[in-house]
């Protein structure tokens, strides 16, 4: 995975993942109390929703503690002006043991999305999309014992975890200097490997339950007839794109692509036609990118006039 790539070379020597986001230190630092309290935040709702319980070193083997992962927490600044935490676990380390099946989830291909949104167009098909909310976190690991996945807390989040819960406070030892808790993992957790594999074998479980039929060259779109008509949906990890002729078979229409590719638009208000744009995705890269462009500057190639102009001096 890229983004555990970028943890790896980018993190642990300076202190910044992508723009706008950063490791806890220096996150802190730039964010102050409002930093703090997003942490807490983070922490407080993985503690609710029993994602993890902390466990004695005593009680975990030898090979339990030699895979444990780090926790690592990332602070952004939304553009709503929230600080937002978010909590992951450093899974690069975990691709020594864990095979291409246990951590590689099928998606909905872009050729299958934009073929099917031609179709539904062109039916005139009523169109929903849904993101489901902390979709990892509610997915729970393998209980297993032989398979139990240990993570380490440490540093800052040590002190953080047990303003929380005191009682974490009897788990707490020190390796290498500083202050570690082992805890197990419960729930997929953000940064894990398995975890998009995990919530896939869910989602299709809980889908086939209630008569979903899946298609058998791409798993992540599914069939139903609803009122005698069909319905299909698509699946992009957390994301979901249904269809169906009757309006009445959903509440309203969200955008399914914003939500993963930077506010794509479909537009369907043209009967037959599907219409897909991005403009707020390309407002939003221009504003991102460390180079500021004069409104009227302009080139005809990525290329500078003078590329192949040999530098004197």
């Amino acid at each position: 995975m890229r983004f555990m790539q970028q943890i790896k070379d980018k993190v642990q020597n300076e202190g910044v993942l992508f723009i706008q986001q950063y490791y806890l230190n220096k996150g802190l630092k730039l964010f102050k109390e409002g930093g703090n309290k997003a942490v807490m935040k983070e922490l407080d709702q993985l503690i609710q929703r029993e994602c993890w319980k902390p466990i004695h070193v005593e009680d975990m083997t030898d090979l339990e503690k030699r895979r444990a992962q780090d926790a690592m927490m990332f602070l952004a600044e939304k553009n709503t002006s929230e600080i937002k935490g978010r909590c992951v676990y450093k899974g690069d380390g975990t691709r020594e043991w864990l095979s291409r099946e246990d951590s590689s989830s099928p998606t909905a291909a872009l050729e299958a999305i934009m073929i099917t949104c031609i179709i539904d167009a062109y039916e005139g098909q009523d169109m929903m999309s849904l993101d489901i909310s902390n979709a990892f976190i509610q997915t729970q690991m393998p209980m297993d014992a032989r398979s139990r996945v240990m993570m380490k807390i440490t540093g800052l989040l040590v002190d953080m975890m047990i303003q929380l819960e005191p009682r974490y406070c009897d788990y707490v030892v020190i390796e290498n200097g500083k202050q570690v808790i082992y805890v197990r993992v419960l729930q997929a957790i953000y940064g894990m490997l398995e975890a998009s594999m995990l919530w896939y074998k869910k989602l299709r479980g809980d889908m086939e339950k209630h008569g979903f039929i899946f298609n058998p060259y791409n798993g992540c779109i599914a069939n139903k007839i609803v009122n005698g008509k069909q319905q299909t949906i698509q699946s992009h990890v957390d994301d979901l794109l249904s269809s169906h002729i009757n309006p009445k078979v959903y509440d309203d229409f969200c955008e399914w692509m914003n939500q993963k590719y930077g506010s794509m638009t479909l537009d369907f208000s043209k009967r037959g036609k599907v219409k897909v744009r991005m403009d707020d995705y390309v407002n939003r890269m221009l504003n991102e990118f460390p180079v500021k462009f004069k409104e009227n500057e302009g080139c005809k190639t990525p290329a500078r006039n003078d590329l192949l102009r040999r530098k004197i001096g």
